[in-house]
């Protein structure tokens, strides 16, 4: 039986790559494609693929955003990410949110096969370029911290309309991308600012764009 896998990223060319180098494999069957993170939780309920390959940086919804809300929905399906860069930020956040593997865009060509295979074995899969040893040290670390980071006071659906606001979403085009009322968005920008400190939409915009949660 093929391993029925979902490609998620805004860039055509790469989708058509990696969907190429996937199926050369014969038991992989690429079953569908998604442009950008709400798009990716769409269609991850409707075409309940084994393994999603998630872009970070997409709009409307970052990756590591998909990945937390797709995995709240069905534990079953793996998850593994793909970075053009190895932040530290970026790796914990997706391992922290369930992601299985986490790979850099320059190397995907040559891993992303073994990297879906590696997910439905329930076998972590990390990039070359990553030490193992170094994230699994940062992943202790930052548990035993006593500071966390700002975005970690924040619910999911918080930092959905965060990164909206941060592409230049107003309020209406929020309410109508989500499916809430204008009023409804209002009071969760204000709950953000009030949450992080922050004295108006512009600093809220610059805090987001700061933690990288402002998609391509």
């Amino acid at each position: 039986m093929s391993i029925r896998v979902l490609i998620a990223d805004d860039h055509t060319i790469l989708r058509e790559g990696l969907k190429l180098i996937l199926e050369s494999r014969g038991d992989i069957k690429v079953v569908a494609e998604a442009t950008d993170g709400l798009d990716a939780v769409k269609k991850a309920k409707e075409f309940n693929a084994d393994v999603i390959v998630m872009d970070v940086s997409m709009p409307n919804m970052n990756g590591i955003e998909a990945t937390g809300r797709i995995l709240e929905e069905n534990k079953k399906v793996k998850i593994v990410i793909l970075s053009m860069k190895a932040s530290s930020e970026d790796i914990y956040r997706a391992l922290h949110a369930g992601a299985t593997g986490y790979l850099l865009k320059e190397s995907a060509g040559s891993e992303i096969a073994d990297a879906v295979h590696a997910a439905v074995n329930n076998r972590r899969y990390l990039s070359r370029k990553v030490d193992d040893i170094l994230i699994d040290s940062y992943i202790f670390e930052r548990k035993n911290l006593t500071s966390r980071s700002p975005l970690e006071s924040l619910s999911s659906r918080e930092r959905e309309i965060l990164q909206l606001v941060a592409e230049g979403k107003t309020s209406n085009e929020i309410a109508s991308m989500l499916y809430l009322s204008v009023k409804t968005v209002e009071t969760y920008r204000s709950r953000l600012m009030q949450k992080l400190g922050l004295k108006d939409s512009s600093a809220l915009i610059k805090f987001a764009i700061e933690q990288g949660l402002a998609g391509n």
